[in-house]
């Protein structure tokens, strides 16, 4: 679904130094949006008046220090931090979610993978709830493919953060089997309860290991993603 007319949401995509999926973003979104959204330099201190933001994946100032903290601190963050704590819908992929954890939107930390090695490769991930602008459109226990690509996705939280995420619905989707089931064997890079993506208390703000916008087109393998993009043009129209 795309917006339309004067009811369009708008949108915008925080370009970092070592973004690397910004553009996919960029086409994946506006497939849903019907227009191209806007792309924002990491330097900038202000935001346009916007109803969603993306921080894309990538190896944002080439992941020094960790993955996502020194993007954490890009002058534009402290508007994304602030339009977040407002309501504005802010999605992070990847090294977004990255950022998000380091600049205190969502809690918890990606460690290195269990491997210690990159993945790069589809998996299958289950959606946990559809109370969320983000997922409205897909059904709780629905299993996508998405591609991942990270060395540091392992999601952690102490025991009290686990359960509080856990008790409030706050998991967005898993890793499982083709099947459904959120079975260890399946984990890509050892995150705790098998954790691909969480919100945060409103579930307005979304982070995620893997690639939605590389699922948004069949000829690409898959639009298990698209629907993700169109949910939440569609909750924001």
């Amino acid at each position: 679904m795309s917006g339309t007319g004067k009811n369009r949401p708008q949108a915008a995509i925080v370009v970092f130094p070592g973004s690397n999926c910004d553009r996919d973003v960029r086409v994946a979104l506006g497939q849903s949006l019907g227009a191209a959204p806007l792309m924002v330099w990491h330097a900038d201190h202000e935001l346009p008046e916007v109803d969603l933001i993306v921080l894309p994946g990538g190896f944002s100032y080439g992941d020094y220090l960790r993955c996502g903290a020194m993007a954490a601190h890009s002058p534009v963050m402290r508007e994304v931090v602030a339009r977040a704590k407002r309501g504005v819908r802010v999605l992070g992929i990847c090294n977004g979610f990255q950022v998000l954890t380091e600049c205190g939107l969502l809690p918890g930390a990606l460690l290195r993978n269990a491997s210690l090695k990159f993945v790069c490769r589809p998996v299958p991930i289950r959606v946990e709830t559809e109370a969320s602008a983000f997922t409205a459109t897909y059904r709780p226990g629905q299993v996508l493919r998405l591609p991942i690509a990270h060395g540091d996705g392992n999601y952690f939280a102490d025991p009290a953060t686990l359960r509080r995420l856990e008790g409030e619905g706050q998991v967005a989707f898993r890793y499982c089997s083709p099947e459904g089931e959120a079975d260890a064997a399946f984990n890509p890079n050892g995150s705790l309860a098998n954790i691909a993506g969480i919100f945060n208390r409103e579930r307005t703000v979304l982070g995620m290991m893997p690639h939605p916008e590389r699922a948004a087109d069949p000829r690409l393998g898959g639009n298990d993603g698209r629907l993700l993009f169109d949910s939440v043009v569609e909750a924001l129209g």
